[in-house]
């Protein structure tokens, strides 16, 4: 079996959970939209490996105070996945200033993603919509290489 020597960013596909409210742009990587068990994101052929969750600031503070039960539970299924990341289209200095309406204190916020963390869920705060959709397609399209790189090794060594 002769692999190509390089995986371009065009032949990997993202799939996207149908119920995933704002998509990201993912390009230059294709795009499939599919049922996840947990996670908005993941990769096709490697669905068993990687997971990513995108929550929006107002998302995430639901996710802290009023929805924080259901949340608990996407963790725990998320944890099943070597690679699982929730990508928070926030900073760090917006979550601690707390400007927003909501009820959930800076404190709260910061404790549950640092809780979060502690447990074992790669926390990534991206800024916006825009940069998230860059930074998942930038990851998504590295566990493919390496994955491609593990095949290619293995298929080299037939």
């Amino acid at each position: 079996m002769k692999l190509p020597a390089e995986l371009k960013p065009e032949a990997v596909t993202a799939i996207i959970d149908t119920r995933e409210q704002r998509p990201l742009e993912l390009s230059p990587l294709g795009v499939t939209v599919g049922t996840l068990c947990a996670g908005d994101y993941s990769l096709l052929g490697c669905e068993h490996v990687v997971r990513i969750e995108r929550k929006s600031l107002d998302d995430l503070l639901g996710c802290v105070g009023r929805d924080r039960d259901r949340f608990e539970r996407e963790v725990q299924r998320l944890l099943a996945f070597q690679v699982r990341v929730l990508l928070v289209e926030a900073t760090w200095a917006e979550i601690e200033l707390g400007q927003w309406r909501s009820k959930v204190t800076p404190q709260a916020a910061i404790g549950s993603l640092l809780g979060w963390q502690a447990m074992g869920l790669s926390v990534h705060m991206v800024g916006d919509h825009k940069r998230a959709g860059i930074h998942a397609s930038r990851l998504l399209y590295t566990i493919a290489k390496r994955r491609w790189r593990e095949l290619r090794s293995m298929a080299s060594d037939i």
